[in-house]
C-alpha cells in the first residue's frame, strides 16, 4: 500500500490531521484505533464554542466521519515498525500489512501509569481521572483524592483545592521541594502517607470511595491518579526522532510541528503539556498542513 501521509493515532490530534491533510488533496491513511484515545471516555466541556458538556467518543465519530467526507481513510490497526527509506518511509502494521508514505504524523498521545487495581477501569471517566486540568471542574464541592508522588501529584493537589471541598493525596514519599511542601500545607491538603491502595469502590456508576491493604475504606467522590506518564516513543526512536525532557518522555518539534527528521512530524499529547483537546487540536491542524505540504514537494519543502 503506498500514500501521501500517515497519521499513526486517531485521538483528536490525529483526527484534525487527517482533516488538514485530506483537505490538502493527498492521499491519506491513519492508523490506531479510537478506543485506544483518553478523549474516548472522558467528559469535555471546557473546548471553545461548544456548550455544555460533550461525550469524548462521540466527539471523535464525528471528528472521523469529517475527515474520512475529505478523502482520510482509516484502519483500526496499530503500527509495529517503521524505517526510513530514503525518500520514502515503510511501516508495517499489526496485522503485517506493508505501507509506504513520503511522511508522518506522529499523534499517538502517552500512555498513562496506573495504580493497576480493581475498579479503576471500571470507574474510568465516572470518578477516576488522570487529568486534573481536564476534570477538576466536575468536582466542584466534592470531596476528592489524589494518588501519586512527585511535583505533578503535589501540584495537581493544590489546583484541585480551587475546586473541590476537600483534598487529599495519597502518596509514598512526597518527593517535592520545599516551596511546593509549603503550597500543600498553605492550600489546607490533607495528607496520607504510606497507605497503599487495593481498590477503588463505587455504585451506581460512580466511585464512593478507596480501599486500602489493612481492609480501612475512605470515603471520596473521585480520584485522579498522577504517577507519571510513559511516552509512546518506540516507533519514533526507531527513525532517530529526537525527544526532550529529562526523561525523553516527549517528542521534540518546531512550530510548523517538524521533528528533527525530514518528513516527520509530531501533534498532541506525545509532544508533552498541556494535555488538552485544544491543544492536541491545535498541533494537528498544524502537522497536517505542513505533512501535506511535504509530501505533495517530494521532500523539498524548505525549513
Amino acid at each position: 500500500m503506498e500514500t501521501d501521509v500517515i497519521i499513526i493515532g486517531s485521538g483528536p490530534a490525529g483526527i484534525q490531521s487527517a482533516i488538514h491533510a485530506a483537505r490538502k488533496k493527498t492521499k491519506t491513511a491513519v492508523f490506531g484505533k479510537i478506543a485506544h484515545s483518553s478523549l474516548e471516555s472522558a467528559h469535555v466541556e471546557n473546548y471553545c464554542c461548544m456548550q455544555g458538556v460533550s461525550r469524548g467518543r462521540e466527539m471523535l465519530l464525528d471528528g472521523k466521519k469529517q475527515a474520512e467526507r475529505f478523502g482520510a481513510v482509516f484502519f483500526e490497526e496499530d503500527i509495529t515498525k517503521v524505517r526510513n527509506n530514503g525518500d520514502i518511509f515503510d511501516l508495517n502494521t499489526e496485522n503485517g500489512t506493508a505501507i509506504s508514505a513520503k511522511s508522518i504524523i506522529f499523534a499517538l498521545g502517552i500512555k498513562r501509569n496506573t495504580l493497576n487495581v480493581k475498579g479503576e477501569k471500571e470507574y474510568y471517566g465516572k470518578g477516576v481521572s488522570y487529568c486534573v486540568e481536564c476534570d477538576a471542574n466536575f468536582y466542584r464541592g466534592k470531596k476528592v483524592a489524589m494518588a501519586g508522588s512527585g511535583s505533578a501529584a503535589a501540584s495537581g493537589a493544590v489546583l484541585l483545592t480551587a475546586y473541590a471541598s476537600e483534598v487529599t493525596l495519597i502518596y509514598d514519599k512526597t518527593g517535592v521541594n520545599e516551596k511546593l511542601l509549603q503550597q500543600l500545607a498553605d492550600s489546607g491538603v490533607k495528607m496520607l502517607e504510606g497507605a497503599k491502595i487495593v481498590e477503588i469502590l463505587g455504585s451506581n456508576s460512580k466511585v464512593t470511595g478507596i480501599k486500602f491493604a489493612d481492609s480501612t475504606e475512605y470515603p471520596t467522590d473521585g480520584i485522579f491518579i498522577e504517577l507519571g506518564a510513559k511516552g509512546a516513543m518506540e516507533l519514533a526512536a526507531q527513525l532517530g526522532v529526537e525527544l526532550e525532557g529529562e526523561k525523553f518522555d516527549y517528542i521534540k518539534t518546531d512550530k510548523k510541528q517538524r521533528t528533527n527528521i525530514a518528513g516527520i512530524y509530531a501533534a498532541g499529547d506525545i509532544c508533552g503539556a498541556p494535555f488538552q483537546i485544544a491543544k492536541a487540536i491545535g498541533e494537528g491542524c498544524v502537522a497536517g498542513i505542513n505533512a501535506a505540504e511535504y509530501a505533495k514537494a517530494g521532500g523539498a519543502v524548505k525549513r
